[in-house]
């Protein structure tokens, strides 16, 4: 991270995954597409569950050419690495339907609160 902002107030930090489409999304076949996409959302699922993943869903707006975001999230385990490295293990991103980036997020403390990530351990 290139250092915190210097504020006079306390900052959250989480970790912010962004889903783009993949390298090889248009060249798989339908059937492919479709089971990936529900494996990537069991996937997601369980990381939810298992509480690595606090928020997650599709993202929808205007495109953005060439690569617009598909999907955006949030976690907080105090490490990008450790998130890419469970959002990697995604049988979509691993066929290459989509790719991921993490990214650190930043915001004033107490700001966001996720009531359904407490209801789903």
């Amino acid at each position: 991270m290139a250092g915190m902002p210097q504020v006079d107030f306390a900052l959250d930090t989480y970790e912010c995954i962004v889903l783009y489409p993949g390298p090889s999304g248009r060249a798989l076949p339908e059937e492919t597409v479709q089971r990936l996409q529900a494996e990537h959302t069991q996937h997601m699922r369980a990381l939810q569950r298992r509480g690595v993943i606090l928020v997650a869903g599709s993202v929808d707006g205007p495109a953005r050419q060439p690569d617009p975001p598909i999907g955006f999230g949030l976690a907080r385990t105090g490490s990008v690495d450790d998130v890419r490295g469970v959002m990697e293990a995604d049988p979509a991103v691993q066929a290459g339907l989509y790719r991921v980036d993490v990214l650190t997020f930043l915001c004033p403390a107490g700001s966001l609160e996720f009531p359904l990530a407490k209801t789903q351990s």
